[in-house]
């Protein structure tokens, strides 16, 4: 008699289905909502997820620039970069990476959340991160994604 009623399924790359999805930065909490990004590049959000595998999906966020820090995180917090020469450790706020590049501050808190691997670097290449409110993706019908 069997007694296994049934199999969990490992998904495969080939059998992965990749949706698109929009977020609208404006207003929201930057370390909420790249929780919520990185949750979807994982793939945890489907049935289907396999550790892994890269299941996830696409996700587009627009309105970087209107993103926001609770406390006082803005003129606070720090990023820190190395040069690797003595005294080429460089640190900035991110009130000045907005001002600069504010796609940097969502890429950089969601790269933080996913995995340090082969497979990590494969999920980051699937955001796309626009200062401005329009983006070059409207071909792939994106759905918007609630946070």
């Amino acid at each position: 008699m069997d007694t296994l009623s049934y199999k969990t399924k490992s998904a495969r790359k080939e059998d992965v289905q990749r949706d698109w999805y929009i977020v609208d930065a404006e207003g929201e909490v930057v370390g909420r909502l790249c929780s919520k990004i990185a949750h979807v590049l994982r793939g945890k959000h489907k049935p289907s997820y396999t550790p892994h595998v890269d299941c996830g999906d696409n996700v587009i966020v627009i309105n970087a620039d209107k993103i926001r820090f609770t406390g006082n995180k803005m003129k606070t917090k720090e990023y820190l970069t190395y040069s690797l020469y003595p005294g080429g450790q460089k640190k900035s706020t991110p009130e000045q990476k907005l001002a600069k590049k504010p796609e940097f501050i969502i890429e950089n808190a969601v790269k933080g959340m996913l995995p340090k691997t082969k497979l990590g670097k494969a999920m980051i290449k699937k955001l796309f991160v626009y200062a401005g409110g329009e983006h070059p993706h409207q071909a792939q019908k994106p759905q918007p994604l609630n946070v």
